[in-house]
């Protein structure tokens, strides 16, 4: 058993006060109205990190259409973010364009990104969390697996759809194997409201419970 302890799903991310590579932020203040993807390296001047934050760069501009902020944290000092990102950008001809956490520890914790098992240092965990600062997507990877950014992505442009047409997603979510690019319709929560869904020409029922509609 180990004492690793973590925000849930649906709990409100917790508040700190935090040294980037952009200068100091307030979070959630700073980041008010915005989808946050706050995500732990283990270290810098590694060469998953450095593919990841690479990853990230690149799709940078799409996650910012998606009114998306990306922050990266890991145990490093800032000095050691710097020059990290100066080898990526002299090396690599990328820059980073988005701050880099100098964390001693504490914020680490209050989200649970570090193992007790593993040492001090962070592993790869990624909070995905909404304008009203609630936590609604958390991912753990393994030191030797990098990340999928487009998955990240995906779930950004998920929630917005499903917040915006009040539907759920499918697997494999914009095309799924069986239903195409087809919306599931929330299940009914009385007899009356099943009952009339069957008789809803609007969407395509299965069954009383397995209803989709079009985009």
């Amino acid at each position: 058993m180990s004492d690793l302890t973590f925000p849930l799903i649906g709990d409100k991310a917790p508040e700190f006060t935090a040294t980037t590579t952009h200068g100091p932020i307030n979070f959630p203040g700073d980041y008010k109205g915005k989808w946050v993807v706050l995500f732990s390296h283990p270290a810098d001047f590694t060469p998953v990190c450095t593919t990841e934050f690479m990853a990230f760069q690149k799709r940078k501009a799409q996650f910012n259409e998606l009114n998306a902020e990306l922050i990266g944290l890991s145990i490093d000092q800032v000095f050691s973010h710097i020059k990290w990102v100066d080898w990526i950008k002299d090396n690599m001809d990328m820059e980073i364009e988005f701050p880099i956490i100098a964390d001693h520890g504490a914020i680490a914790e209050k989200f649970g990104m570090i193992h007790p098992g593993q040492g001090s240092s962070t592993v790869r965990a990624v909070f995905i969390i909404d304008p009203k600062g609630i936590i609604r997507l958390i991912l753990y990877y393994p030191a030797e697996i990098g990340r999928n950014m487009e998955e990240i992505l995906r779930v950004i442009k998920a929630f917005q759809v499903a917040e915006d047409k009040k539907v759920a997603m499918p697997a494999n979510w914009p095309i799924n194997d069986f239903l195409g690019d087809k919306l599931i319709v929330p299940p009914a929560k009385s007899v009356k409201d099943a009952k009339a869904r069957l008789a809803d020409t609007s969407i395509n029922c299965y069954d009383w419970w397995f209803c989709t509609r079009d985009q």
